[in-house]
């Protein structure tokens, strides 16, 4: 996933559009409009809002050239095949986005995923099972739409993401030297293992490959601090990465390097893709199963994230299911063009915001560029030397990780630091998808237990009047005990509880005859608590102690009700969450009192005389 840092919008109304007259109707859209967002964004759509999108669209399609051909040599296929993703994928994408800024396409992330989970397969197979796993990936994501699960991604640590941003860079970065250092990389196991056989099987036969990868890389660093000296004066950019590759290739041509040992991406035919079902095989399914569901999953928190991001400038309104339905379609119309898995590119997005884009057809215009570049000048990217590409990869792969992010969690908590170090560990020793799968796997596991805290704190009554936390030095009541519960009341929290529950019934021991719980603070009660509370109320009637609920929220309240459990107190003994702060535990306590009469503990403040009577007890924080 490429880092890429997007112009903040000031703060103040909406971003508008280009025409002066495209402001959108408020309604939402319904019927075709609601599926198709692109056909939305048509209302009120102008000349200016298309010229703004055809520049944008233009832009991105002259960074989007090279990175498809060199993300699909990431995979291990034939460069055209990154070209025809970049078309199909990018086109169906942005019909169906909710975000009027994202670009689908090839995408690094998703390359490197891929790569790892085709290289057990025999090389002649790998075409039809990226293919294939297109397919797969797109099922899974549309089946996550139907479901109306993609809000479940927000339950997902962002830490996962930096970690597998981090591995997945450092693999990039891995796998692409052996080619600009002009080595051979081994066939087939990891990449890291490629890598290993390639610095070890002897030193390369030519300087060329390192010559014209460093010369790219300096034309493209060169080419963007003259943009950034351009964006200070004008909108104009220049495509840094299609000008240095393109100047690559000039070399190689000039020279004939290619007799000098320099390995090239060959030809590449002038044509677009062909509409071709994909073959199913059931064995390859059943294989490739695991990586689809890891792969579905990247892809959509790679697109969701950054349409969050855009979203976050522009002010529009995301659809989330929306944006997993285009993902899940722009896959299944990809397999069934020779396109392999991609998702929402950060660069590519972030670049088209920049551009100007106002609306989805920005995307349609990139995609279109695309098929026609290839129609009219496929020939002549023969020549582009695999350095070249590998440059352009590296320095993807160097702009993939925000350092400031990464430092941010690693210095944050123990908890994000450990998801980030396991995830990006994982990626690198044992495989890109399966890291995914890890991350979430700990966050979950690492999460429950700090959710699972349920906190009781005693509270006292003062000679003031006031009701707040005990501390030490305190005396103790022995008559009526007043405890705060607060957090989560689900099935992980439930030893918690009952701990607390034996510290109230030792105090009951010692001669308590009223427990007072407020329960304004806990949430989500399910089976496993609630009946621990059923058996700490019968228990308690059972030895005759009077047990005050007070602050009892509506779904706790139900809860109660549907069990049996609140048919243990009378009518008297709940008070009820109320709009006014406190009021409830003021009458729980009213309440304790009139059942004691004077049977009172020693330290009572009731027993004391108060200067100035006040009408009730207060809380104190």
């Amino acid at each position: 996933m490429e880092s890429i840092k997007l112009p903040i919008a000031p703060p103040g109304p909406a971003v508008a559009d280009v025409d002066a007259g495209a402001a959108v109707a408020s309604e939402e859209p319904t019927g075709l409009l609601r599926w198709v967002p692109a056909l939305a964004s048509l209302r009120g759509y102008g000349l200016p809002s298309f010229s703004a999108d055809l520049v944008a669209g233009i832009t991105v399609a002259a960074i989007a050239l090279p990175q498809a051909m060199a993300y699909a040599l990431v995979i291990g296929l034939p460069p055209q095949y990154g070209l025809y993703t970049a078309i199909v994928m990018t086109a169906v994408g942005a019909l169906f986005d909710s975000s009027k800024q994202l670009i689908n396409g090839p995408t690094n992330a998703i390359s490197i995923a891929v790569l790892s989970a085709l290289i057990v397969l025999p090389e002649a197979d790998r075409l039809q099972g990226a293919i294939l796993l297109a397919l797969m990936v797109g099922l899974i994501q549309s089946g996550i739409t139907l479901l109306r699960l993609g809000d479940l991604s927000r339950f997902i640590s962002h830490a996962v993401v930096v970690g597998f941003t981090l591995g997945a860079a450092a693999l990039l970065i891995v796998g692409q030297l052996p080619h600009l250092l002009g080595l051979a990389r081994g066939g087939g196991g990891h990449v890291l293992a490629g890598f290993f056989h390639a610095i070890t099987s002897g030193a390369p036969q030519s300087a060329w490959p390192l010559i014209l990868g460093a010369g790219t890389i300096a034309v493209v660093l060169g080419l963007r601090a003259v943009n950034r000296w351009l964006a200070r004066r004008t909108r104009a950019r220049i495509p840094d990465m299609l000008v240095a590759v393109a100047g690559a290739a000039a070399a190689v041509w000039a020279l004939d390097l290619e007799a000098q040992g320099v390995a090239v991406v060959g030809s590449i035919p002038a044509s677009l893709p062909t509409f071709e079902a994909p073959t199913v095989a059931w064995e390859q399914v059943r294989g490739l199963a695991g990586d689809a569901t890891a792969i579905a999953l990247l892809g959509l928190l790679e697109a969701i994230a950054m349409a969050k991001a855009i979203a976050a400038q522009t002010r529009q309104k995301l659809d989330i299911n929306q944006q997993c339905l285009s993902e899940g379609l722009a896959n299944i119309a990809g397999s069934f063009f020779h396109c392999f898995p991609g998702s929402g590119s950060l660069t590519r997005s972030a670049l088209n915001r920049e551009a100007g884009a106002v609306s989805q057809w920005s995307g349609v215009v990139a995609a279109v560029a695309v098929a026609v570049t290839v129609l009219l000048f496929a020939p002549h990217a023969s020549h582009i030397p695999r350095a070249s590409l590998a440059a352009i990869l590296v320095l993807t792969a160097i702009r993939m990780v925000d350092r400031a992010e990464l430092r941010y969690h690693l210095r944050a908590t123990r908890f994000d630091a450990g998801i980030v170090a396991a995830t990006a560990i994982s990626a690198v020793a044992i495989s890109i998808e399966f890291c995914i799968l890890i991350g979430v796997f700990l966050s979950f596991v690492l999460y429950v237990p700090r959710a699972a805290r349920v906190r009781s704190t005693e509270l006292v009554l003062t000679a003031e009047q006031t009701i707040r936390p005990r501390v030490d030095g305190d005396p103790l009541c022995t008559k009526m005990v007043l405890f705060n519960l607060e957090g989560e009341l689900f099935f992980g929290a439930a030893p918690e509880l009952a701990r607390h529950f034996a510290d109230i019934d030792a105090r009951v021991q010692a001669g308590a005859r009223v427990v007072i719980l407020r329960l304004r603070d806990v949430r989500n009660p399910d089976a496993a608590c609630l009946k621990l509370v059923d058996e700490f109320m019968a228990n308690l009637a059972a030895r005759g102690v009077h047990l005050i609920l007070c602050g009892v929220r509506p779904d706790l309240a139900d809860a109660l009700a549907r069990t049996g459990a609140a048919a243990r107190l009378d009518r008297a003994s709940i008070f009820y969450e109320r709009e006014t702060a406190w009021t409830g535990i003021q009458d729980a306590v009213a309440r304790g009192h009139a059942l004691l009469g004077d049977d009172l503990c020693e330290t009572c403040p009731v027993r004391q005389k108060v200067p100035q009577p006040r009408s009730g007890w207060y809380y104190q924080i």
